[in-house]
């Protein structure tokens, strides 16, 4: 019975020092999801059609 406290303990201890530098560290810009600037690629994903841009252009 001891053990197993001892072990709770520990569990709980990890888990919420886990947390918190899993908060306090950011990863750098390099690993976003999401881009900052819409490309023609990824503007099809989202159902714009990258051509109606271009055509106005020109």
């Amino acid at each position: 019975m001891n053990k197993l406290v001892e072990l709770s303990i520990s569990a709980v201890i990890v888990i919420s020092l886990t947390l918190l530098l899993s908060r306090s560290l950011k990863l750098s810009a390099k690993y976003e999801r999401k881009p900052r600037k819409l490309s023609d690629w990824n503007s099809l994903d989202q159902g714009i059609d990258p051509t109606e841009d271009s055509e106005s252009k020109r």
